[in-house]
């Protein structure tokens, strides 16, 4: 990292001035331009914090892609990722720019969706272990877990899609829920045909699947409100008030679908000679077939992990109901939003002053729209776009909104969590699950867990500080900080 040059722009700004890039190829030395600066939002902790791993090489790598905009950005929770860094936000041009896998990442549609219930803390106090084993028994975990879920290829293929649509239509869900997910909870431009038959045969049996590593369901208490007119807005109204948290993604299908295009860029590269600093960073251009093919089995990998959060809020909602023994309605349990942070979406930004439509990548990074957009629910229009940004086990989550100095420094897009700061081989080796448990224990949190080892490979102390996280970008004006939540009850997968 000592070769690597950062600017301070400010107390919470860095940023990386455009270089050449020297790499060793077959034993010849490739030089690559960065074509814009790269950008830090982080502090000076943060920042050491960020440079213990190949993060900043990755944010250079990312300048050089063809047609990028602006700058290549890393949030204040970026660590190294496949390709781009974790935390990486790059804009493109939309036909002579790249489109790369590794800007969206594998577990496509990794998002987060937030559900708001009447209760206050000691209406469940008494119940938490009880409904957290309730959870844990609706909601099948772990690595290659298989949902209770039986649906056929065709049903696979509309739910590819049709989205959150077809769970509405089946059953699982209220017909409001799609008005509160990211683009409805369905990307239109989605085609099951561009999703290979080995994707949807890891697929089909994980709908309804919560997965393993950082993906869980947790219950948790409002902490702090920082804006309380803006958090009636989103039914929330006082400290203890109970909501829960759903945390995962589009499981195996997702994975296969990055897998597969990879692939296929890789040939793409080999048939146009291009050469990359980093194989792992394949992109094609966006005017190529091989850009629209991805895009359309993208969109239906997204499409299946709207859906995937969606079945797991109906098993959320049953759970309570049989907690409870009230209905899910009469407990006030509707979705507050639900947003992706592992996508490619092409959208519409001011860039030199020209308003243009650009490939946004966000590869752990979170949507951050500002009042008035036309992408914003009519129910948050006059606030802003709801933005959540989770924390590690044990510690604390927050409900932020977007802002318009987002759209001038971020292309929209905030940090989407705490960010590693550990592997998980490291973290298993110092962390023992039994010791994470008693001290989860000690804060009033019930876990339950598909393994001991996810216990001690997801232990807080194996994550960046999620309130430094969020509060530099509440100080870098990308979001603003509404509500912090904590953990009373975590499922990990």
């Amino acid at each position: 990292m000592a070769n690597i040059k950062l600017n301070k722009i400010d107390e919470n700004t860095y940023e990386i001035p455009k270089d050449v890039i020297s790499v060793n190829i077959g034993g010849t030395i490739k030089k690559f331009n960065m074509l814009v600066p790269a950008r830090i939002y982080a502090n000076s902790v943060l920042l050491e914090k960020i440079k213990l791993d190949k993060t900043l090489e990755q944010l250079k790598n990312m300048a050089i892609l063809p047609g990028i905009k602006k700058y290549a950005i890393a949030m204040s929770d970026a660590h190294q990722g496949y390709g781009f860094c974790i935390g990486g936000v790059a804009a493109t041009d939309l036909n002579e720019g790249a489109i790369s896998p590794g800007g969206v990442g594998y577990d496509i549609n990794c998002g987060v969706r937030l559900i708001r219930t009447n209760f206050k803390l000691n209406d469940i106090k008494p119940s938490i272990t009880k409904l957290n084993n309730i959870l844990f028994q609706e909601v099948p975990t772990g690595l290659g877990s298989k949902g209770q879920l039986v649906i056929s290829m065709s049903d696979l293929n509309q739910v590819l899609e049709e989205g959150v649509d077809w769970a509405i239509k089946n059953g699982y869900g209220w017909s409001e829920d799609k008005n509160f997910i990211e683009e409805k909870g369905c990307l239109n431009d989605a085609d099951s045909d561009y999703v290979s038959q080995t994707a949807k045969s890891r697929g089909i049996k994980q709908l309804g699947t919560l997965g393993s590593g950082n993906h869980f369901i947790e219950v948790q208490k409002v902490d702090q409100i920082y804006d309380a007119e803006i958090a009636k807005k989103f039914n929330i109204f006082e400290k203890d008030q109970i909501c829960i948290m759903i945390h995962t993604g589009s499981r195996a299908l997702g994975h296969q679908v990055c897998t597969d295009y990879l692939r296929t860029m890789e040939i793409a590269i080999k048939r146009n000679n291009i050469e990359l600093p980093d194989k792992e960073l394949a992109y094609v251009l966006g005017n190529m077939k091989e850009a629209e093919d991805y895009l359309k089995a993208m969109n239906a990998a997204a499409n299946f992990a709207w859906t995937n959060r969606q079945i797991i809020t109906n098993y959320v909602r049953k759970s309570f109901e049989k907690a409870f023994n009230q209905s899910a309605d009469n407990m006030g349990m509707q979705i507050i939003y639900d947003v992706a942070h592992n996508i490619l979406k092409q959208e519409e930004h001011i860039i030199d002053g020209k308003r243009m439509k650009v490939n946004v990548h966000r590869k752990g990074a979170t949507r951050s729209f500002p009042a008035g957009h036309k992408d914003i629910p009519n129910e948050y229009k006059n606030i802003g776009q709801p933005v959540l940004i989770p924390g590690s086990m044990g510690t604390a989550s927050y409900l932020c909104i977007g802002t318009p100095k987002a759209m001038e420094i971020s292309f929209g897009s905030t940090a989407h969590g705490s960010g590693r700061e550990m592997s998980r081989h490291k973290s298993t080796n110092i962390n023992y699950a039994e010791e994470v448990k008693k001290e989860l224990s000690r804060k009033g949190i019930s876990i339950r867990a598909a393994s001991n080892k996810v216990i001690a490979e997801e232990a807080p102390s194996a994550y960046k500080d999620i309130d430094q996280v969020v509060e530099i970008s509440n100080q870098v004006g990308i979001i603003k900080k509404i509500v912090r939540f904590v953990p009373i009850a975590v499922t990990k997968g």
